[in-house]
């Protein structure tokens, strides 16, 4: 995960949630998400 920028990683967040993937992959997603004390957007609202 260390790979990804930040904004890499909340847009990879967002789409898995829009593809409806795995929860076990979100989650991870979301774990390096709060470990870098990101904040979720919704993109919706943009």
């Amino acid at each position: 995960m260390g790979m990804l920028t930040d904004e890499m990683l909340l847009e990879s967040y967002h789409l898995a949630i829009e593809l409806d993937l795995e929860d076990d992959f979100i989650s991870l997603l979301l774990a390096e998400i709060y470990r870098r004390n990101l904040t979720i957007t919704d993109y919706s609202l943009q």
